[in-house]
């Protein structure tokens, strides 16, 4: 049975893990379907976003350490794109939402920190359970957590292994939006429209430059936001949307 189940809704590909028997642990072939489902998303013109989700409850509880102990351990390595948790050092053009629903722990947490933005429904748990069974965080997550939420808060986190509730999430930055119990994918889809509505090439260059600042100084970032501006600009995508402007869209800030 394939482990990971892809569907359109418009312009949103909605990407679920199909294995809700083991609260959708990732195992080797488990993180090689994700990989390939974001890839080809990412090629694909007729998509602007997609959703990641858990099927039945639960969004990821990490690797499946059963798999690593029956042979279907995750591929570590230290080059190339696919990671363990399989697409946690995927670099996309697009963006991505989490639809967490259950637990998003260990490398669960991990991947929804690859994520763009997460929602979190009223229930969710987030977590380095992984902590218990020394198990490394090796899906980025010594990286993301502590740019997403600041290194005290990161730390914490990191060595307690404590469970982290949605609200709490919310309050800290690590949760962009909050959603009643079962009620994660909704918001999640309702966010993916707003994004898909946008000049596509604006939103995504801009994207681009906050996300490849982290590696740069200030003047090689400065360039960098300027030289995928000057793209954006000659795309002529900024002056069409000034018309719209001009001519009465907007006003009121109507969004």
């Amino acid at each position: 049975m394939d482990t990971v189940s892809t569907e359109t809704s418009g312009r949103t590909l909605i990407v679920t893990i199909e294995r809700p028997q083991a609260r959708n642990a990732v195992d080797g072939p488990t993180a090689r379907a994700l990989y390939d489902a974001f890839k080809a998303f990412d090629a694909d013109e007729a998509l602007d976003v997609a959703i990641l989700q858990g099927r039945d409850g639960a969004f990821c509880a990490g690797a499946d350490l059963k798999g690593v102990a029956e042979g279907r351990g995750n591929p570590v390595h230290r080059d190339g794109d696919l990671g363990p948790m399989g697409v946690t050092r995927l670099s996309l053009g697009k963006p991505v939402i989490a639809a967490v629903e259950g637990h998003a722990v260990a490398g669960g947490l991990e991947v929804a920190c690859w994520c763009d933005l997460r929602v979190a429904a009223e229930g969710a748990v987030f977590g380095v359970f992984c902590r218990r069974w020394g198990v490394p965080l090796i899906d980025l997550g010594t990286v993301r957590l502590p740019r997403l939420i600041g290194a005290s808060r990161a730390m914490d986190l990191i060595l307690t292994g404590r469970p982290v509730s949605a609200e709490e999430a919310h309050v800290i930055g690590l949760a962009n939006y909050l959603a009643p119990k079962g009620g994660a994918l909704d918001k999640a889809l309702e966010i993916a429209g707003r994004l898909s509505a946008f000049p596509q090439l604006c939103m995504r260059n801009d994207r681009r430059s906050a996300i490849g600042q982290w590696a740069l100084d200030w003047d090689q970032a400065t360039a960098a936001e300027i030289a995928l501006g000057m793209e954006t600009l000659r795309s002529g995508q900024s002056q069409e949307g000034a018309a719209r402007f001009a001519a009465g869209e907007g006003r009121g800030g109507a969004f």
